[in-house]
């Protein structure tokens, strides 16, 4: 029997590597199975889209928030895989009593790489952990430095607007793309108001993808709010939410993604 501690320092214990897992959180859905995992993993959430065809061939067990209790008993897992801030403490803590239920906590690059790394170690996928934590260093330190970084809001949600706090994966990402977050004195994800981009001097202002699935049209809702304040020349950018928010595998991909946005927004040198 193997005992690990998760990322809340809860402890679990294993009979033998896991066959049936269940997996509640999309960014380490995805890990799963770039760790070369398949049959093993039995079912997801709704939200799990990547790979896609798991997205359609997996079972699935509700949302992160909402899950379907009776869906995830009569899969009968060995192993379930949750997020303390994705998933609802209450219904974890039920999961709990009847299975191992393994918690991330993840605030940062490092909190991420020890999050990959214990996954792989959980599933008997060390080697591949390590192999992507390895690729995931290299990609982000070939990333270009910029000492001239914007001024940048970033929004995470619509009526109420709501921002990335400064203890917040987002956060990280930002600042490892080359963006101030004018919101780094925050907590989580405040709410916010057009003003208080103004009180802070917001030269960037980032929409996000996910969870609120900003478009085109509410950049074009903004811009005469702005301009009514004064902000002119603040600029506004649609930006893929996985990219700044997923903390799995899918940071290997990040890098490139950061640098083409920093051609597109960063000033000239």
């Amino acid at each position: 029997m193997q005992v690990y501690t998760d990322q809340t320092g809860r402890t679990i214990s294993l009979q033998r590597t896991p066959q049936r897992i269940i997996s509640l959180v999309p960014s380490q859905t995805e890990l799963l199975f770039d760790l070369g995992l398949d049959s093993e993993v039995v079912g997801i959430t709704k939200f799990c889209i990547h790979p896609a065809e798991w997205f359609y061939t997996k079972s699935r067990v509700g949302g992160t928030k909402k899950l379907h209790m009776n869906l995830i008993h009569e899969l009968q897992p060995d192993l379930v895989i949750a997020n303390k801030e994705e998933n609802v403490k209450e219904q974890i803590e039920e999961l709990a009593e009847h299975y191992p239920v393994w918690v991330s906590d993840v605030n940062d690059m490092e909190s991420a790489f020890e999050m990959i790394e214990q996954i792989g170690h959980l599933t008997s996928r060390k080697e591949k952990a390590d192999s992507i934590v390895d690729k995931i260093r290299k990609n982000f330190s070939q990333l270009p430095i910029h000492n001239d970084k914007p001024l940048t809001a970033y929004l995470i949600w619509n009526s109420p607007y709501m921002a990335a706090g400064g203890d917040t994966f987002i956060h990280c990402m930002m600042e490892a793309a080359g963006f101030e977050n004018v919101f780094a004195g925050h907590t989580r994800y405040p709410e916010i108001t057009i003003d208080e981009l103004k009180a802070k001097n917001a030269e960037l202002l980032l929409l996000s993808s996910e969870p609120f699935p900003f478009q085109q049209k509410h950049m074009d809702e903004l811009r005469p709010v702005l301009d009514n304040i004064g902000l002119l020349n603040l600029k506004i950018a649609l930006v893929d939410g996985e990219m700044f928010s997923w903390y799995g595998s899918r940071l290997q991909y990040a890098p490139n993604y950061f640098r083409e946005l920093q051609g597109k927004l960063f000033k000239p040198h």
